[in-house]
């Protein structure tokens, strides 16, 4: 076979600067059997392997002293079945052109998360999500998977074919194989109408449970040290479209959501005591809006301000209680928060190692600004997440380890016999993996 896939030996580091990697080597492979070949001499030369997407994990989940792939090169749609209503999309393809570029097939993934740089082999591996009463992340989206596996064969793994690979591989943390593709289901584009608008903490967790269950996509952002939350509600519209204006959603989302907000994290990073007014004056800086168009525009925005993100899943029941504990732990703290906590919602499903898996779930986001001493406030939120079950989104910081793990997920077990099974060298482990999943 003639080598066309490049190779490097550059370091690596990941979006939020919290990861860096000097890799062995760094390939990129062109086609499924240019990547098996690159797994057969990293075998043979005693090297990990570990794939790597846009690096918007803050985790070390990628993180390599071995072989880094990247998927540059396996990208784009293949094949489009509008009969089955699914799309096969390699598995380096941003997901940024993935919904372009079904938006003008006239198609639509139903749900999405926030933002839309990740790859979708990235994105799904790490369970990304948005937020929705009855759809799910995008990982539970899935109807097929391509994977080559230690060995360096292919294997396609689907509800019927190999179901129990399926179950695990959706949500897989890199840790079974390389996934080289991803079929997922799609429908007709549709009109979503958001609705933002302003609430108070108070309000917002004493009706948390009907907003969620009067709406398809619901989620809010509280801002610390204020008793102010921004909403945004997302539902299905007849239409017609009515996207935001120019000029007020470059206010909205480019002036506002990250030019001023830059500055204003930039200043309270260097003087921590101006925070507590800034986050008066930001939670009452966005005021109500309405605006329809079509799904990935209204579920994503861009994201210019660079952070470091925990997040937790706990159970829906315990969403209120989690964030009252949350609120209290941070008034009597001498800690300055800078960034708005994020609060969205997933109903369960049934994949081995996703965060909703068998039961209804909140998630609750913690994020500070670039740069900012994150320990202490982590660490009091994380102790908060665990003492209700909380399980970690597995690309975002946080401290457990397999055997906490383990008493959380129900179907951890069976996540693992599927490691040992597809992976009993290790061809794909890191420190990371080591620590979650243990060896």
């Amino acid at each position: 076979m003639t080598e066309t896939y490049a190779r490097t030996t550059s370091a690596w580091r990941n979006w939020a600067g919290t990861v860096t990697a000097r890799p062995a080597r760094t390939e990129s492979p062109a086609s499924v059997d240019e990547l098996a070949d690159v797994l057969r001499r990293a075998h043979a030369d005693g090297l990990r392997v570990k794939p790597v997407g846009s690096g918007h994990s803050f985790t070390a989940a990628a993180a390599t002293d071995g072989v880094l792939i990247r998927p540059d090169l396996l990208t784009g749609i293949r094949d489009i079945d509008r009969e089955a209503m699914t799309v096969t999309v390699e598995a380096g393809t941003p997901l940024k052109r993935l919904n372009t570029a079904l938006a003008r097939e006239g198609l639509s993934l139903t749900n999405m998360g926030d933002i839309m740089e990740q790859t979708v082999a990235g994105a799904t591996s790490t369970g990304t999500h948005g937020t929705g009463r009855d759809s799910a992340s995008i990982s539970a989206q899935i109807r097929a998977l391509e994977l080559v596996t230690a060995d360096g064969s292919v294997l396609v793994c689907s509800a019927v074919d190999h179901p129990e690979i399926f179950a695990a591989a959706r949500v897989g943390i890199g840790a079974l194989g390389v996934i080289t593709a991803v079929t997922l289901a799609v429908e007709p584009i549709f009109l979503l109408t958001a609705r933002e608008e302003p609430m108070s903490f108070d309000r917002v967790t004493a009706e948390f449970d009907s907003l969620v269950i009067e709406n398809e996509h619901f989620e809010f952002y509280w801002f610390p040290h204020t008793g102010n939350c921004n909403t945004k509600r997302n539902n299905r519209s007849a239409g017609p479209a009515a996207p935001p204006g120019r000029v007020s959603s470059w206010i909205d989302d480019e002036l506002l959501s990250n030019g001023v907000f830059q500055v204003a994290c930039s200043l309270g990073r260097a003087v921590p005591a101006t925070i507590p007014s800034i986050a008066r004056l930001s939670s009452r800086a966005l005021s109500a809006r309405t605006y329809t168009d079509i799904p990935y525009k209204v579920f994503t925005s861009p994201r210019r301000v660079r952070f470091v993100e925990m997040e937790y899943a706990v159970p829906r029941e315990r969403a209120v209680a989690v964030l009252r504990e949350l609120k209290a732990m941070v008034e009597r703290s001498p800690l300055k928060i800078s960034f708005p906590v994020e609060v969205r919602t997933a109903p369960a499903d049934d994949m081995a190692l996703s965060t909703a898996s068998g039961r209804d779930t909140a998630y609750i986001a913690v994020h500070l600004y670039k740069g900012t001493p994150h320990r202490s406030y982590f660490t009091a939120v994380e102790r908060i997440m665990t003492a209700h079950a909380g399980r970690p989104h597995w690309g975002k910081i946080h401290t457990r380890d397999a055997a906490y793990l383990s008493e959380v997920y129900p179907r951890f077990g069976e996540f693992t016999a599927v490691r040992d099974r597809l992976d009993p060298d290790r061809l794909f482990g890191n420190d990371y993996l080591r620590r979650v999943l243990g060896d």
